[in-house]
């Protein structure tokens, strides 16, 4: 009984008839699927080893960062160590005239 009345309503107003196409699931970029049971704390050797790989990508680019702030900050010292002595010589220069 109930199913018929759900029919005839369904009938009478056009309005609630609804479209069901399905839309394919599209993956987010970085999106790797569920999430395994006992979470990250706990894996299998692929996640551990995943996880590893991951670790060790991150340490050696802030390395090589570091690195090139290092030499930058060097290069700086470098141009004011040259500005030093190029104003102690002006001032040489400036004393010996007067």
């Amino acid at each position: 009984m109930l199913r018929t009345q759900v029919v005839k309503l369904a009938r009478a107003t056009p309005s609630v008839q609804r479209s069901f196409s399905v839309a394919a699931v599209r993956a987010a970029e970085g999106d790797t699927g569920s999430t395994r049971s006992g979470g990250i704390a706990r894996g299998d050797a692929w996640t551990n080893r995943e996880q590893a790989n991951e670790t060790k990508f991150i340490r050696e680019r802030e390395m090589e960062s570091l690195r090139k702030l290092k030499e930058k900050l060097q290069q700086q010292r470098k141009h004011l160590d040259e500005l030093e002595t190029h104003i102690k010589d002006l001032e040489s220069e400036r004393g010996g005239e007067q």
